[in-house]
């Protein structure tokens, strides 16, 4: 164990260092090693991992108590067989190394409170790195529509905060004829404000789409299910069949038609959001409905030609037979 250093030996101090010894041994070797300053960012975890330990009053008890015992807790870091094999460390609570190092340039400090400001001088936040500036985030919200809506298109006054300074903003959305469900609203420069001068995020806003009734989106497409009779897809039949926008087509069923039979109008469905002036397609699937109750007139009628039909429908089913 000779061979090993413990967080005492990496920050350069003595069992009994006082807190005010500690944070001077580590101002001293953030300032050498830290990464804004072209240290050797591995170097800087190392002492940081030690400082964190050892600036927590709980913790540095722990480790003392662990180092009685034989133990060599925060040992190998970084070294060959590998960090802290067989020893025992507080890595920050699993903390992020990428979140530690912005908190440390935006001067919010990340190891008990220290302020890296007082290393590298100015107001918190005043390295080189920070002072670029930053956009804002995106703000996102959702907006409800029906279904009628979506085909024709809305407007609806929102209001949101922004979260870093708690101002109250409206602005009108503009729902597009041919919204879809879970599309996207951008409003450019209506998020949060951006630091040293940089841009303000957007705004995204999604459309949640009510279901409707009969119509069924598939992006511009539409689709819906028109019910006939066995009678309407046997003998044919003219149906009228309604559209999106609230007009109606006329559907003409060929003599013989069967069931789940898929009719296609051009034109007829949604508003293509992404083709200004285009629509998708209108798609029908005829549903053959059989009475489920008949009088003893259409009993009588369809025993008749069911007597009288000759045609073998199970032929080649039945050739699978025994």
């Amino acid at each position: 164990m000779a061979g090993k250093r413990n967080y005492y030996d990496i920050l350069g101090v003595q069992r009994d260092a006082t807190q005010d010894d500690i944070k001077k041994a580590f101002r001293k070797l953030a300032a050498k090693y830290h990464p804004d300053a072209g240290g050797d960012e591995e170097k800087f975890k190392e002492v940081s991992e030690a400082y964190t330990t050892l600036s927590d009053a709980e913790k540095r008890k722990e480790y003392d108590q662990l180092l009685m015992f034989g133990g060599i807790p925060g040992a190998d870091f970084g070294g060959s067989g590998g960090r802290n094999r067989g020893g025992y460390t507080y890595t920050g609570n699993g903390a992020d190394w990428s979140d530690i190092f912005e908190n440390i340039r935006s001067g919010d400090g990340a190891f008990g409170g220290f302020d890296f400001s007082t290393i590298f001088g100015g107001q918190p936040g005043s390295g080189t790195r920070t002072n670029r500036p930053t956009k804002g985030g995106d703000l996102t919200m959702t907006v409800d529509v029906t279904a009628e809506e979506a085909f024709s298109g809305a407007q609806r006054k929102v209001s949101y905060t922004i979260p870093s300074t708690g101002e109250k903003q409206s602005l009108t959305v503009k729902v597009p004829a041919g919204a879809v469900d879970g599309g996207k609203l951008r409003y450019r420069g209506r998020g949060e404000y951006g630091t040293n001068g940089g841009a303000r995020g957007d705004l995204v806003i999604t459309t949640r789409v009510a279901e409707h009734p009969l119509f069924k989106r598939d992006g511009a497409d539409v689709r819906m299910e028109l019910p006939i009779s066995m009678y309407e897809a046997a003998l044919g039949a003219e149906v009228n069949v309604p559209t999106p926008d609230g007009s109606t087509c006329r559907l003409k069923i060929p003599a013989g038609t069967q069931d789940g039979k898929t009719f296609r109008f051009r034109d007829l469905g949604a508003p293509n959001v992404k083709r200004k002036g285009s629509k998708g397609a209108l798609y029908v699937k005829v549903r053959v409905k059989v009475p489920t109750r008949l009088s003893a007139k259409e009993r009588e009628s369809l025993e008749a030609l069911r007597t009288a039909d000759e045609r073998e429908y199970r032929k080649d089913v039945e050739s699978y037979g025994a």
